[in-house]
């Protein structure tokens, strides 16, 4: 699974690069925007964790309403994790990752002259940068840990795919996903020494990041 997602952004990519249809058009842009992740399991929600996505584009149109667009983002998502039992009660965490994300968008829609709407799926690739874990337990001071990734279990490497709607304006562009991560957040055969780290992650076994984003894109 993890090889098919890897190959699908790369073949996305090359067939961008190498489109030499006289109708084909392109253009770059920035874009940003808002990532409201959660953990999958739905009895360790507290609620989503509101970060955000920013990077570049480039857009290619094709013939017959179809468009390839992919991008460059630094991404942060997290998850509000709670009732996770450690030592004599239990405690509530927020875990956050900044990822290295590489998505490629394909877009169909009809163009209407003054506006475009599509469709969009977007299969993606990241690698982690950082992490961090702010833990809370009952009658005692937060705990934040900013961790090496063998000490917290984090894999680096994420992939996934999102799905969704868009409209285009102009040189404005808006596009609404609902992203599923694949694979597991944690790796289950490393070992770490922090009692809280292994609490989480035994709680978020075979886990990861779900949830919806909002990006907004200039595009030149």
């Amino acid at each position: 699974m993890k090889r098919f997602f890897i190959a699908a952004a790369l073949a996305a990519v090359l067939a961008a690069a190498g489109v030499s249809d006289a109708s084909a058009q392109g253009r770059f842009g920035v874009m940003g925007g808002i990532n409201f992740s959660k953990a999958e399991i739905s009895s360790l929600n507290r609620g989503p964790m509101t970060k955000y996505h920013v990077g570049l584009t480039y857009q290619l149109k094709l013939p017959l309403g179809f468009a390839i667009q992919p991008a460059l983002l630094y991404s942060m998502k997290g998850a509000k994790l709670g009732g996770i039992e450690y030592g004599d009660g239990a405690m509530v965490n927020d875990l956050s990752v900044g990822y290295l994300e590489v998505p490629v968008s394909v877009q169909w829609g009809p163009d209407l002259l003054l506006f475009r709407p599509f469709l969009d799926v977007t299969p993606y690739i990241g690698y982690g940068l950082h992490n961090k874990l702010s833990a809370d337990f009952p009658n005692q001071d937060t705990q934040n840990l900013t961790n090496s990734w063998a000490s917290s279990s984090l894999r680096r490497f994420e992939y996934g795919i999102g799905v969704g709607i868009g409209l285009e304006i102009w040189k404005f562009q808006v596009i609404g996903r609902y992203i599923w991560n694949f694979g597991s957040l944690y790796d289950l055969k490393t070992d770490i020494s922090s009692g809280i780290n292994q609490a989480v992650r035994n709680a978020m076994s075979g886990r990861n990041f779900g949830g919806f984003t909002l990006t907004a894109a200039l595009l030149f």
